[in-house]
């Protein structure tokens, strides 16, 4: 972690700043300062004090700002900030730029990336388990079954997927090998799957009737992974291309060969079940995924990493590629704009008083903000004839009120959100938020336009 700022501690600096020693900070470095107490947080953190000039590291060597994964700017002067944003553009290897702003209980923040592909989303769609696609061995198992004489205890604890997939080939071969289609048949087949309880309260089998919609709802790649196949990354393919894309042109492959589902995952569920046939079913899953994942590997060109490999089979239900904007997009284009206002009104509030306030000191650096002069910058941005949100004068009376001020709650906060969401970026899992998102702490909210 580095820590850029060329300026001296101010009075002010000291009464609002946590993480600095009141008056015997003074005068000193506020980048030194700073990290020095910021370390005091987190011994296995190094952190760098740069007491460089931004300014002059833009003109004389912009190339420092690569060799971080992520650059973080907070309340940075309005030119240098279009100048930074500019350079970090440029290239798509550049890294991405985070631009927070703040004023008083007010603040907003947005990341600036081209391109950010993610393996581990977190989606909460769970994998599939292929019921009605069973794998040799998890079929061969459910028929070796005998229910009939099977120990009361033990047919109590057949988990259910071993029951669904029993039941499914018992329909199919009494159906010319179809499965329920029509509503009487699904209500027929549960009523089928409850019928093979022993006794009342044989939970698994309530499981099997709850989830029997599996058995009729086919297994196929998921819309929304079927269109990353159509990726231009993958029509210019080469040795130079980020692994992900070499993966994801794999998995396009591997889904063209039957079944044509995606890679199966030894990941199951909780389910009623006693630990020896959990663990059974589990080790029938866990070898077939291990069999798909040696095919999925076959169709790679290049070599990756075998952990990556993993991570992405694991998590091929759930990749994501985001295409991201340049900082000051939204300002720039009037339509979007207006549209944000009459979609997200307060958020849009908070963005044009912020925004306002850079453009003002852009215009005239010194001036001290008014609410005249700051909403007629607001009004600027608009195409003509166009209303401000209702709620802007509330907003830019607190710019108004408190243009300079860095609160320590306002703070607290913003440095939460900020460093969340950085904290995906780098490593790449969840979903980072895209565009601006606003915070309002006189109402104690968040929102995102």
């Amino acid at each position: 972690m580095s820590s850029e700022n060329h300026t001296q501690v101010s009075p002010e600096d000291a009464g609002n700043n946590f993480f600095l020693e009141g008056p015997s900070s003074i005068g000193k470095s506020r980048a030194e300062e700073a990290v020095r107490l910021l370390g005091e947080l987190n011994e296995s953190v190094g952190g760098v004090a740069d007491k460089s000039n931004v300014e002059d590291l833009l003109e004389k060597d912009p190339s420092y700002f690569t060799s971080f994964s992520i650059v973080i700017v907070h309340n940075l002067e309005p030119k240098l900030l279009d100048k930074l944003s500019a350079f970090l553009w440029s290239r798509e290897s550049h890294p991405p730029l985070v631009v927070v702003r703040s004023a008083g209980f007010l603040a907003e923040f947005f990341i600036q990336f081209h391109e950010h592909t993610i393996i581990e989303s977190h989606s909460e769609t769970a994998p599939s388990l292929r019921i009605d696609k069973a794998f040799p061995a998890l079929l061969d198992y459910s028929l070796s079954l005998d229910f009939a004489s099977m120990d009361s205890t033990d047919h109590a604890h057949v988990p259910y997927v071993v029951i669904l997939v029993r039941a499914l080939n018992d329909w199919k071969e009494a159906h010319e090998g179809r499965p329920p289609q029509t509503y009487p048949e699904k209500t027929a087949f549960k009523n089928a799957i409850l019928a093979m309880k022993n006794k009342i309260d044989e939970e698994n089998f309530d499981e099997a009737e709850s989830q029997a919609y599996r058995c009729w709802t086919e297994t196929t790649v998921p819309s929304d992974i079927s269109s990353l196949f159509q990726d231009p990354q993958l029509s210019a393919l080469s040795l130079d291309s980020p692994p992900f894309f070499h993966l994801l042109e794999a998995l396009r492959k591997f889904t063209l060969e039957p079944p044509h589902t995606l890679p199966l995952t030894s990941t199951l569920p909780d389910m009623k079940a006693n630990t020896d046939q959990y663990i059974h079913l589990q080790k029938l899953y866990k070898v077939r995924a291990e069999e798909e994942k040696e095919t999925f590997k076959a169709h790679l060109t290049v070599p990756i990493d075998d952990d990556l490999i993993d991570s992405f089979v694991k998590n091929a239900h759930a990749l994501k590629i985001l295409r991201g904007k340049r900082w000051g997009g939204l300002d720039a284009d009037q339509a979007r704009l207006e549209n944000a206002i009459e979609t997200s009104p307060k958020q849009a509030a908070i963005h044009l008083s912020l925004a306002a306030f850079s453009s003002l000191g852009t215009k005239q650096p010194g001036v001290t903000p008014t609410v005249e002069l700051l909403t007629a910058e607001a009004q600027a941005l608009l195409p003509s004839g166009a209303e401000l949100p209702d709620d802007f004068s509330d907003y830019v009376g607190e710019i108004a009120r408190a243009p300079t001020a860095d609160l320590p709650n306002t703070a607290a906060l913003l440095g939460g959100l900020v460093a969340q969401e950085v904290i995906k970026v780098i490593t790449k899992q969840y979903v980072p938020i895209e565009n601006y998102c606003t915070i309002d702490l006189v109402e104690t909210w968040t929102g995102v336009i």
